[in-house]
């Protein structure tokens, strides 16, 4: 008989990821000194040593360097063999799920509705934030599958890569555009910028592009949240460079209309990313789930694209104080 269980090697590559006992307890649900036994239930089986212990945190010894891959390798197995054992209604836990607010304004409902209806036992904890907080969230192991503007180049983390979304330039119809057909760079330049916040790839490339090609420096709004910028942008604050399939609702009813510039950002590509040590099953079928949600949004939004949107009659223009800064 083996001298030890799975429950065991699940917790041994815990501690190793955390470096620490209680964080270990923590994600098992479970008190410090079950996980200390079960530990020292798997060092006495195996005859060594695998955890130095100091102050405040773990390492592996030497000995436990070498148990980490067969370990990791055995528990994918017993994985595997739980999930073919269970039918898929039968998944229980929590999924603790960070996603980008654009991810909020388009398909995050139908991914919701799905996720519920094929994996009813799952709790779904949701936080929405910036890219570079979901990032180290889930590389902190406090989020499970985070969905943001990746991929996050990590060895431990598993990117699936979603449909991107255009940026298209939009503006309240009450701007006054310069007077010709596709405007310019230094065009758009008249009036403030508003654009996604100052730490994501899309200002960065904004930041780069206008200060690179004009001298005199840009009036950029950064903002963090998308509906702050759409909110700014219906009332004539300034052009924004946002997601077509955020703003169409808005262009289609004329509430605000899509500016035709020679240059635009980037469209803005997306990962549904997870850990894979530890492994999380949950997380791994979630974000095949939100891949399947993702291109049928994406699809289904493609098709509904009107022939000719509505884009910004350019009209005599007027110096910028005109516009209610």
């Amino acid at each position: 008989m083996i001298p030890f269980n799975i429950k065991q090697l699940e917790t041994f590559l815990l501690v190793a990821t955390f470096g620490s006992f209680r964080k270990a307890a923590e994600r098992l649900n479970t008190t410090q000194p079950a996980v200390s036994t079960r530990i020292a239930g798997l060092e006495e089986a195996l005859g060594a040593k695998l955890f130095e212990r100091q102050s405040s945190t773990v390492r592996l010894t030497a000995e436990g360097q070498r148990l980490l891959p067969p370990a990791q390798r055995v528990l994918r197995v017993a994985e595997r063999l739980q999930l073919t054992a269970n039918s898929l209604s039968e998944t229980a836990g929590v999924l603790r799920l960070g996603v980008a607010e654009t991810i909020v304004h388009t398909w995050l409902p139908d991914f919701l509705k799905e996720l519920q209806a094929n994996y009813p036992l799952v709790d779904t904890d949701i936080v929405v934030d910036t890219t570079t907080t979901l990032r180290n969230e889930l590389m902190s192991h406090r989020l499970d599958l985070a969905v943001l503007m990746g991929p996050i180049q990590e060895y431990s983390i598993e990117n699936m890569e979603l449909p991107s979304f255009p940026l298209v330039w939009v503006c309240s119809p009450t701007l006054k555009l310069p007077n010709r057909g596709k405007l310019t760079v230094s065009d758009l330049m008249q009036f403030p910028i508003i654009s996604y916040a100052r730490t994501t790839r899309p200002y960065s490339e904004l930041y780069r592009k206008l200060t690179g090609e004009l001298e005199a420096t840009p009036r950029i709004f950064p903002a963090n949240s998308l509906a702050a910028s759409i909110k700014m942008t219906l009332n004539g604050i300034g052009i924004a460079s946002l997601p077509r399939e955020v703003v169409q609702d808005y262009t289609a009813s004329g509430a605000l209309c899509i500016v035709d510039c020679e240059w635009h950002p980037s469209d803005l590509r997306f990962t549904a990313s997870y850990s894979s040590e530890p492994s999380n099953p949950i997380a791994e079928r979630a974000a095949k789930l939100a891949g399947c949600i993702a291109h049928a949004y994406a699809a289904r939004i493609g098709k509904a694209q009107p022939a000719d949107e509505l884009r910004a009659e350019p009209v005599a223009s007027q110096p910028t104080d005109a516009i209610g800064r």
